[in-house]
């Protein structure tokens, strides 16, 4: 994927050679502390003014006295509408599925809610039948027991269970039957040497499994070497050097992990400020593309929607490149807030190319915000969120090294045939994704579910039929025959996010999805705009109905 520059910021390429990167204009210059500060003032004022609604919402929303709600995101229209999304607990313990969303009108009247579960929680004990380090040695039993087996078809198998974290007493309530669970997070290492943080939910009474998903989430293929070409880098001096950390995007850096598979790694450092060669030989050349990857996605989700980073909170993520011998793949986790990337095969391959960072550090995004569940169709939604967006990243950035389009993975030749991971006009293509719904979309593999969610969002952006769009050739089928015509890949980007961010929750399906994309489109275009009718008739292409 590539990085595009906020609109009237240059940067000098005879400095950049020399090693001096200047910016011209004071659109790119470094933010002062203070307006640093300010955005994250601003940020924990609207947590504040959600968290002050917790009291008077749970009475008025008819939740049972035993339930409380604690404020996980907020956002406020132009016109006073706020949308302030909970987590709830019941009895002091946190409530998995129990999240929801309250629309307020300016004036704080409820105007809707989005709930994960309609239900008001009622719980028949609070008392677990199973102590909490039997749980633990139970979840930590249960993925013992997939040694050798993968758990996702992208994934290769766990060799090793290293250690149980302790299981913490929580409320199960996603499936609709609220029962006391514990939560336990269980790590390891697969074969590949993709690091595993498993988050299992384990039933109280019985220790049956009632939920389990995998935290790291990867994206798989081999390297072609250095994928962005020629990029500006905003740089920190320190000295009579530079460090790879850019204090103008919350000092986020890269660094090198030097063939381990654990902790933050070294900073990367050089003394011209002109870093690597475009060779895999040079281990400068890969950070340029998971520096540049980070900037990439930052200044999309910043100058696009006012997104001040991954948690809008204006921290910046840490890349660490060099993970491992012979990794050939690539992840984000939550945990370190951190993008990670292998050698690829014999080392000589770097798995740095911008799609990748794009589609992981979306991950990101979508766990500060609608908390996509990572299984059945809300993991199917997840992956595409991560596909969509890591698309707009590329579009975005149009670098002539790596010309944007609406296939995912074209870059690293995961196949080895020159043919990508995924396409988005005919998610079939790749010979497991689904390209309409079913019944059934639910039971597949997240990463092939996801297609229904890529296919309505290339419908929606560019419309049914053969096109060539930038070089490329496509043809989008409808599940009925219709034609849709597109509304432009920023638009359809726009519906998409604010449905994420202000409608979706833990649990969304395609159908809820549809609900809250058509709720987005009103919002932003009118309810009897073109675009609400587009998002309509893309999803009856894709069966949604």
């Amino acid at each position: 994927m590539k990085r595009k520059l906020a609109a009237g910021a240059v940067l000098s390429a005879t400095a950049l050679l020399t090693g001096v990167i200047q910016v011209s204009t004071a659109a790119q210059a470094t933010p002062t502390p203070t307006v640093q500060a300010q955005a994250a003032q601003h940020r924990a004022g609207l947590i504040a003014l959600a968290n002050g609604q917790a009291g008077p919402l749970t009475g008025a929303l008819g939740l049972g006295g035993q339930e409380a709600l604690v404020a996980k995101d907020a956002v406020v229209d132009a016109d006073g509408t706020r949308h302030l999304r909970f987590e709830r607990t019941y009895a002091g313990l946190p409530v998995l599925g129990g999240d929801l969303v309250v629309h307020q009108a300016a004036d704080g009247a409820v105007k809707a809610v989005d709930r994960a579960v309609a239900a008001q929680i009622t719980v028949p004990s609070l008392t677990p039948k199973i102590p909490a380090d039997q749980a633990a040695a139970q979840a930590s039993g249960a993925v013992r027991s997939t040694v050798g087996i993968a758990a996702d078809k992208d994934e290769s198998p766990l060799t090793e269970v290293r250690r149980s974290g302790a299981a913490q007493l929580v409320v199960w309530a996603a499936d609709g039957s609220p029962r006391l669970a514990y939560r336990t997070t269980v790590e390891g290492v697969r074969a590949d040497g993709t690091p595993s943080s498993r988050l299992l939910v384990t039933d109280a009474a019985t220790g049956r499994v009632l939920s389990g998903h995998e935290q790291v989430q990867t994206a798989s293929g081999t390297g072609t070497g250095v994928f962005v070409g020629t990029v500006p880098l905003t740089t920190t001096q320190s000295g009579s050097s530079y460090q790879l950390k850019d204090a103008s995007r919350g000092g986020q850096s890269t660094s090198d992990l030097k063939g381990r598979t654990s902790g933050s790694g070294t900073l990367l450092t050089d003394t011209d400020n002109a870093w690597g060669d475009g060779t895999a030989a040079n281990r400068q050349s890969a950070a340029v593309d998971a520096q540049f990857g980070a900037a990439a996605t930052w200044d999309y989700y910043k100058n696009t929607f006012g997104r001040n980073g991954i948690k809008n909170n204006g921290v910046g993520a840490t890349s660490r490149v060099h993970y491992g011998r012979n990794y050939v793949n690539a992840f984000w986790n939550d945990s370190c807030f951190c993008m990670t990337y292998g050698d690829g095969t014999n080392n000589t391959n770097p798995l740095t190319a911008l799609d990748v960072a794009g589609h992981e550090m979306t991950h990101g995004v979508t766990s500060a915000t609608a908390g996509l569940n990572y299984s059945g169709e809300s993991g199917g939604l997840n992956e595409a969120t991560s596909d969509i967006f890591g698309t707009m990243v590329e579009w975005s950035a149009n670098l002539p090294a790596d010309k944007p389009d609406y296939l995912i993975g074209e870059e690293i030749d995961i196949n080895g045939d020159g043919t990508p991971l995924r396409y988005m006009d005919k998610p079939s293509k790749d010979g497991g994704s689904a390209d309409y719904w079913s019944s059934s979309v639910g039971g597949l593999d997240v990463h092939y579910s996801s297609g229904v969610g890529n296919h309505f969002f290339y419908l929606l952006a560019e419309g049914s039929g053969a096109r060539t769009i930038n070089g490329v050739a496509y043809d989008s089928p409808t599940s009925n025959g219709s034609t849709v015509t597109g509304i432009g890949r920023d638009k359809a980007a726009a519906i998409w996010y604010r449905a994420l961010t202000v409608y979706f929750t833990s649990t969304t399906t395609y159908k809820t999805a549809r609900a809250g994309t058509l709720s987005a489109a009103a919002d932003l275009y009118g309810a009897g705009s073109a675009e609400y009718s587009a998002v309509a008739a893309a999803w009856s292409g894709v069966n949604v109905n």
